[in-house]
């Protein structure tokens, strides 16, 4: 019996079964590695091998089942081989010593090698595997349809449903872990404007909005010629005409029907109420992203913000929302930096009514953000009093000191350095 086979033979055989094993622990390694997303682009691209791929990876259970196949055929075998080199050359004591060679030669080159390789270039033996593994499963379908249905049997007297996948689809802080990650594609400008527009569904009108007392209105109750000189050096296109205040809005003026008229000398209240837009309203809670699509919708570009009591509290633009996506826009820095003076300790005073959304966005800070909008609130809402001069906090990481009050608001504040925890 130990002479049936010449031993070259079964030496090349044990050797070539470990190698082929190999091939099929690395071309599932590398299948499992592929970037889905990066898959996906290469099949609408037309990559052959990329398309194969995909086939395979559709039918996971076929797919694993027909490499478990082929990776235990060779194992059997070349175990077989082993036990005969072993027979041949050293007789039935040596069969446990060949077993423990095999273990370690199979352990190599059947399976840390080739995964490791797979794993660092999944790529590279995905697509070309999947041509080999393609036309394998053509051939052995049945015997692996018939060992799935056992397998899928099994795992359903366990309660475990084998017609469900676990799903791609990425939620969003997966997504902002996915830009962080493939950072050095975009320049930061362009990660940052990704990022913000993640954060869109999370921000409501209320916290990009124009406030009340920020709002530039004309009001008809005024003198005219001063009502005309504000028309004139106004910077807006848009402005609302009130009577009083911003609880009795008559319309929005668009600038640019009045320019041609502000010179002749018949332009009146009247003819100025002639050319007033009706005022459009929305709710301080509404999502950027929805008032974004009803700007979009409705053709317009300024809402008039109202709280749940109907009382106006604000004004915001499409220009304000943009400006949350893109960042530095139409302004938005000049206004920041009107309210934040650096001083040579390395602190900065900031004006009370500076939005705290803003200052993290532009001086690089990041104060808490609650349901205070502006420096003022965050400080009352954290103190829950109204605090005098020389009051310190720490709000967030940031020493804070109250440097001004008048009446019930901190109109100046010292904000420090961030401090550095444990």
């Amino acid at each position: 019996m130990d002479d049936d086979l010449p031993l070259a033979l079964l030496i090349a055989a044990l050797i070539g079964l470990v190698l082929v094993s190999g091939l099929f622990a690395a071309a599932e390694t590398a299948l499992l590695s592929l970037n889905r997303y990066r898959l996906r682009h290469l099949v609408r691209a037309g990559h052959p091998g990329a398309r194969r791929a995909d086939a395979l990876l559709r039918q996971p259970d076929r797919f694993i089942g027909l490499v478990q196949l082929g990776n235990n055929f060779c194992d059997i075998l070349a175990s077989s081989a082993a036990t005969l080199i072993a027979l041949q050359v050293w007789g039935d004591q040596a069969i446990a010593l060949m077993a423990g060679v095999l273990t370690i030669f199979a352990l190599i080159f059947g399976e840390v090698a080739p995964k490791t390789l797979a794993a660092l270039h999944p790529e590279r033996v995905a697509f070309p595997a999947a041509y080999a593994l393609s036309a394998l499963m053509a051939v052995l379908l049945p015997l692996v349809v018939g060992v799935n249905w056992v397998a899928n049997g099994v795992l359903r007297l366990l309660g475990v449903r084998t017609d469900q996948s676990a799903s791609d689809a990425l939620g969003r802080e997966e997504l902002r872990s996915l830009l962080f990650e493939a950072g050095h594609h975009f320049s930061p400008r362009h990660r940052g404007m990704l990022l913000r527009i993640l954060d869109l569904e999370s921000v409501v009108v209320e916290d990009v909005m124009v406030h009340r007392n920020e709002v530039r209105y004309v009001d008809l109750d005024d003198a005219w010629p001063d009502i005309l000189t504000q028309l004139r050096a106004s910077t807006h296109t848009r402005l609302p005409v009130c009577r009083g205040s911003l609880d009795q809005v008559l319309g929005i003026l668009h600038l640019r029907r009045v320019t041609h008229q502000l010179a002749d000398g018949d332009f009146d209240a009247e003819r100025l109420q002639a050319l007033l837009q009706e005022p459009y309203y929305v709710p301080e809670g509404t999502a950027l992203t929805q008032q974004l699509l009803q700007f979009q919708s409705g053709h317009e570009r300024l809402a008039l913000v109202v709280n749940e009591y109907g009382d106006t509290v604000g004004l915001i633009t499409v220009e304000d929302i943009l400006g949350e996506i893109i960042g530095e826009f139409a302004g938005t820095p000049a206004v920041v930096r009107s309210d934040v003076h650096p001083q040579p300790d390395g602190t900065c005073l900031v004006s009370g009514s500076a939005s705290v959304r803003e200052l993290n966005r532009t001086m690089g800070w990041s104060l808490p953000v609650s349901e205070a909008k502006t420096l003022n609130g965050a400080i009352l809402e954290h103190l829950e009093d109204i605090p005098t001069p020389a009051t310190s906090l720490l709000l967030g990481d940031y020493p804070v000191e109250i440097v001004q009050t008048q009446g019930n608001v901190v109109r100046v504040a010292r904000i420090g350095a961030r401090l550095k925890r444990g």
